[in-house]
């Protein structure tokens, strides 16, 4: 067993796997505190690398392209305080640091792993129900449906749609953008019927605003790992769109209550107002419109 044990966390490997747990420390970022221990099956890793610096070095994990289902949500987007594969070594350690990246690089050579992509998620991603509550609304999802519901502070354009619920079967994917503090994120659904959408997070039903606390909001990368590991794997996506429209997957959203015609024609009139209030541009109203309709079939 190697084993490095800091205040950022913990990487111990067996020789099969990497099990990366994250500190308690109050320096220790809230998303990687949510999101937990991770194990990484050496099958996965593609490289490892001890970076020392002055005061301080780092260890990266680098994982083969398609093995994890969070960096395929984010993109390489978390900061890197937030990146649960980069672990902080304090420079009296740096010697146990070499010690374990020697020993992940000789089972990786003793086992012959590529370095190739992956056709198939080797991390399961983040365990459902899972559910955040951003600065735009909550959103929630327990494995076959995402639902959103907005916040109070949200455009009138998106309370005025209501809830929103996809089913796991409509999606394509899921874009993600971080809060940098300087400059807003997002976080979008995208469906079939809403891939060539331009409208702009912040009125985009289908879509999460992030503009408040860069601390809350990265935690909505939970939710987009979650679905994105539900997600057809990028390799066979191609081969399986054909398909995909009449999956057995596909769910029916949630109808709403007994009286939703009166729920409908409300909701269309809000929007109608927003519309002639010059809130929503004539392409902007008739997405929206969409949406909602699509919503109460």
């Amino acid at each position: 067993m190697a084993e490095i044990i800091q205040r950022d966390g913990t990487w111990a490997f067996d020789g099969t796997t990497v099990r990366i747990t994250p500190g308690l420390h109050r320096s220790v970022p809230l998303f990687r505190q949510t999101y937990g221990e991770i194990a990484v099956p050496l099958e996965a890793v593609a490289g490892v690398v001890y970076e020392p610096e002055r005061k301080r070095g780092r260890l990266r994990l680098r994982l083969r392209e398609g093995a994890d289902p969070l960096l395929q949500a984010t993109g390489g987007r978390l900061p890197d305080a937030a990146d649960p594969y980069r672990l902080m070594v304090d420079i009296d350690r740096s010697g146990v640091a070499e010690y374990v990246a020697e020993e992940i690089r000789h089972g990786l050579l003793l086992d012959q792993i590529p370095k190739d992509p992956t056709k198939a998620y080797l991390l399961p991603g983040p365990p459902v129900p899972v559910s955040v509550r951003s600065s735009d609304g909550t959103v929630s999802f327990d494995g076959a449906q995402v639902r959103i519901d907005w916040a109070d502070t949200s455009e009138r354009v998106k309370r005025a749609t209501g809830p929103r619920i996809v089913a796991v079967g409509d999606l394509v994917q899921v874009e993600w953008l971080p809060n940098s503090g300087y400059e807003d994120g997002f976080m979008r659904f995208v469906t079939r019927e809403t891939v060539f959408s331009k409208l702009p997070p912040e009125k985009d039903p289908y879509a999460l605003d992030l503009w408040g606390s860069t601390r809350r909001d990265l935690l909505t990368a939970l939710v987009a790992t979650a679905v994105t590991a539900r997600l057809p794997h990028p390799s066979a996506r191609g081969e399986e769109d054909g398909g995909f429209r009449d999956s057995p997957q596909r769910a029916a959203s949630v109808p709403p209550p007994a009286d939703h015609h009166d729920v409908l024609l409300r909701r269309l009139r809000e929007l109608g107002e927003l519309h002639r209030e010059g809130v929503l541009t004539d392409e902007e109203f008739t997405m929206t419109k969409a949406a909602v309709l699509r919503g109460f079939r």
